[in-house]
C-alpha cells in the first residue's frame, strides 16, 4: 500500500486494525480541505476515508516527532475525555510532555504563569475541540499535527491525519501506531519485533466500567479469603480429615491419665511428747562468764 520502502508498508495486522477499529469511517460533512481525503461516499452519505493516505500522512508526522531532538519539547493534547488515556500513554512511551483534560488558556503566550512552556511541535487529538492551543500556537509560530475528520478545520494545522476522531477505539489506534513509529524511526525497536505494548492500553475506560471491575475483584478476593479460612478451620476441626477426626476421638483424656496423689510433706519430723522445740537445746551455764574459760 505504501509506497517507497518495503519497511515502510503497513503489514495485513495493521489494516485489519484500522477497519476493526472503524478509523476509515467519516461524517457526513466534509470540509473543503479534507475532500482528498476521501476516497467514496456511502449510500447514508457518510464518507469513507483513504487509508492510505492515512498510513501516508501517519508516517510523515511521526518522521516529524522523530525529528525532535528533545522529547520534551513535544506536546501532545487532548481536550475530549476520549483521548486523555491515550494522549498519557503516548507522553509515557515517546517520553513528551502531555496536556489531558481542559487546556489552560496562555500556556503558550502567557509568561508570567506557572504553567508557561514554549513546546517545539503540538499534536492534537481534535481541531475542533483543541482550538484554543491551535490558535495560540499560530501566535509564537509552533508546527501542529492533528487528527482530523471529514469536517474537521484544517486552520492553522501542518500535517492533518485523515482518521475517525470521534471513536473511541480509533482515537487509542492512531495514537498507539504513532508512538510506535516514532518509537521504530528512533530505533528503539526494530520492525521485526511486535511491539509488547497492547493498543488496548491506549483506549479510554470509562470510570463506571473500571469501579465496577474494581468490585468485582474485591468481592473475588473476599470469596477466596473465606473459603480459604473455612479450609483452614475443617483442618483444625477435623472434620475434613478422617484418619485425623479418628485420633481425635481415640486420644483418652489427660485428666483421666492422671490420678492426683497426696503431696506429703517432707522434713522435719514434730517432736513426740509434747516436747517443745527449744528443750533439745542446752542452756547457757549459769553463773559464768564467756571469758573465763580463757
Amino acid at each position: 500500500m505504501s509506497e517507497g520502502l518495503a519497511a515502510l508498508q503497513p503489514t495485513e495486522d495493521d489494516i485489519t486494525k484500522f477497519l476493526m477499529a472503524s478509523a476509515h469511517v467519516g461524517t457526513k460533512n466534509t470540509d473543503n480541505g479534507m475532500k482528498k481525503y476521501v476516497y467514496t461516499r456511502k449510500p447514508d452519505g457518510t464518507n469513507v476515508i483513504d487509508l492510505h493516505k492515512t498510513w501516508e500522512k501517519m508516517l510523515l508526522a511521526a518522521r516529524v516527532i522523530a525529528a525532535i531532538e528533545n522529547p520534551k519539547d513535544v506536546c501532545p493534547i487532548s481536550g475530549r475525555p476520549y483521548g486523555t488515556r491515550a494522549v498519557l500513554k503516548f507522553a509515557t512511551h515517546i517520553g513528551a510532555r502531555a496536556i489531558a483534560g481542559r487546556y489552560t488558556p496562555g500556556t503558550f503566550t502567557n509568561q508570567i504563569q506557572k504553567a508557561f512552556f514554549e513546546p517545539r511541535l503540538l499534536v492534537i487529538t481534535d481541531p475542533r475541540q483543541d482550538h484554543q492551543p491551535i490558535r495560540e500556537s499560530s501566535y509564537v509560530n509552533i508546527p501542529t499535527i492533528a487528527l482530523c475528520n471529514t469536517d474537521s478545520p484544517l486552520k492553522f494545522i501542518d500535517v492533518a491525519i485523515p482518521c475517525n476522531n470521534t471513536s473511541v477505539h480509533a482515537i487509542g489506534l492512531l495514537w498507539w501506531m504513532l508512538a510506535r513509529e516514532v518509537l521504530r524511526l528512533r530505533g528503539t525497536m526494530t520492525r521485526e519485533v511486535p511491539w509488547d505494548v497492547m493498543v488496548d492500553l491506549y483506549f479510554y475506560r470509562d470510570p463506571e466500567d473500571i469501579e465496577k471491575e474494581e468490585k468485582a475483584r474485591e468481592e473475588k478476593e473476599a470469596a477466596e479469603k473465606f473459603e480459604e479460612q473455612q479450609q483452614y478451620q475443617q483442618t483444625w476441626d477435623g472434620s475434613s480429615n478422617p484418619a485425623a477426626l479418628q485420633a481425635v476421638q481415640s486420644t483418652e483424656d489427660w485428666n483421666q491419665s492422671v490420678q492426683a496423689q497426696p503431696i506429703q510433706a517432707q522434713g522435719f519430723a514434730a517432736p513426740s511428747g509434747g516436747e517443745e522445740w527449744g528443750a533439745a537445746i542446752g542452756s547457757a551455764p549459769q553463773g559464768q562468764e564467756w571469758n573465763t574459760s580463757a
